[in-house]
């Protein structure tokens, strides 16, 4: 009889959690995740046909990333998220532990200078960098979320260890190195800490730091000969031409040639020739460009602006500053990355490497993806409990 009801009572707990899902977040990343197997497909199923493999590698390995973090978010709802806070300490080691294992030789692989991945059985690899970047916001709203009652803002002690928690993932990173990641979360972190409520000097100060971070990166020699040429291409395409310049030269081309309607999925010849180098990972968007055209891009980007504005309503629908904090380091997360990719394929941002959330191929990135979206669902359906 105990049995029966115990069953009773925790399905009853699934129904009702699945039914404080935010309807319109999921239906924004299912139609995303769609687009994406489609542009992923189409990138890489002529050059894989033409090389007498299987046209379907690509496309089947995708799916196969996105079922595992669909499983992912939803068990990333099931733990009530403010109880999430006592597993901090745990998941933010976790994520340091990944950034100093890809460091070691023989266990981290290098791939375009950068010593960013773990190679795993079957061919797959793990990039840590992604997912600590779920380890950092948690940690950091932990830290700023803990404040007494009578304060309104957090004191520079606060500040200074929220900084700290960032701090050592971002130099171990930076040692891989990977910009693009570092700039994503700095965003992420000046972000959570201007919603915090920290003192105005604060923001100011640590966009500062950022930007002088950045060319002292370069000056010491933090940044790889292969990151430093897209730099420069992004400023003058003639400088590398043969590389990143021509791989610019030929993104701006791809997205320019679809016109307004596109050239029909599956029928871009710049797509189909292979013209632009990683058009399945970082240069997916001109996939859409070319055969989707403006109109299909643009359905892209209010899907996009779809994700952000749920986020944004169920961040200020939370009921505690934790949940609040993540939810806007999330936010933060998906919107820089999302600007910087689109930004990079049509020249108006340089080339850093970060893969378009959701519809880019790449598990690691995937996984953290759909883990953020997971956060957001949890915050949204303990707003009914």
């Amino acid at each position: 009889m105990s049995t029966t009801l115990f069953t009773r009572r925790r399905k009853v707990g699934h129904r009702s959690m699945m039914k404080g899902f935010d309807p319109i977040l999921s239906g924004a990343v299912v139609a995303l995740l769609i687009i994406g197997a489609l542009l992923v497909y189409a990138a890489t199923r002529s050059w894989y046909g033409a090389l007498g493999l299987d046209p379907q590698y690509y496309l089947k390995r995708h799916i196969l990333n996105i079922l595992i973090g669909i499983v992912l978010a939803f068990g990333t709802t099931v733990i009530d998220y403010r109880l999430l806070r006592a597993y901090t300490p745990v998941v933010w080691g976790v994520g340091v532990l990944g950034l100093l294992a890809v460091l070691i030789p023989g266990i981290g692989s290098t791939i375009n200078g950068a010593r960013a991945w773990i190679s795993l059985p079957g061919g797959f690899q793990v990039q840590p960098a992604e997912l600590a970047k779920i380890s950092i916001i948690i940690g950091i709203s932990m830290v700023l979320s803990e404040r007494l009652h009578d304060r309104d803002e957090p004191t520079h002690k606060d500040v200074a260890q929220a900084l700290a928690i960032a701090a050592i993932p971002i130099v171990l990173i930076l040692l891989q190195p990977d910009m693009g990641t570092v700039m994503i979360i700095s965003a992420s972190v000046v972000t959570m800490i201007a919603v915090s409520g920290a003192p105005s000097r604060w923001v100011v100060g640590l966009l500062l730091v950022a930007l002088l971070g950045g060319f002292a990166a370069i000056k010491v020699g933090m940044v790889s000969e292969y990151q430093l040429k897209r730099l420069q291409s992004f400023v003058d395409p003639t400088v590398d031409p043969q590389n990143s310049g021509y791989q610019l030269r030929q993104s701006r081309i791809t997205i320019g040639s679809g016109g307004i309607i596109g050239t029909g999925l599956f029928d871009g010849p710049q797509t189909n020739g292979r013209f632009v180098p990683e058009q399945q990972t970082d240069f997916i968007f001109t996939v859409a460009g070319e055969e989707l055209g403006f109109l299909g891009s643009s359905v892209i980007l209010i899907l996009f602006l779809v994700i952000l504005l749920r986020g944004l309503r169920i961040a200020r629908r939370s009921q505690d500053l934790f949940g609040r904090l993540v939810c806007i380091g999330v936010i933060a997360w998906f919107a820089f990355q999302t600007f910087e990719n689109i930004g990079m394929t049509m020249g108006l941002m340089p080339m850093t490497g970060v893969p378009l959330p959701f519809i880019s191929y790449g598990g690691s990135s995937m996984f953290a993806n759909l883990i953020g979206i997971g956060l957001l669902q949890n915050v949204h359906a303990r707003q009914r409990g």
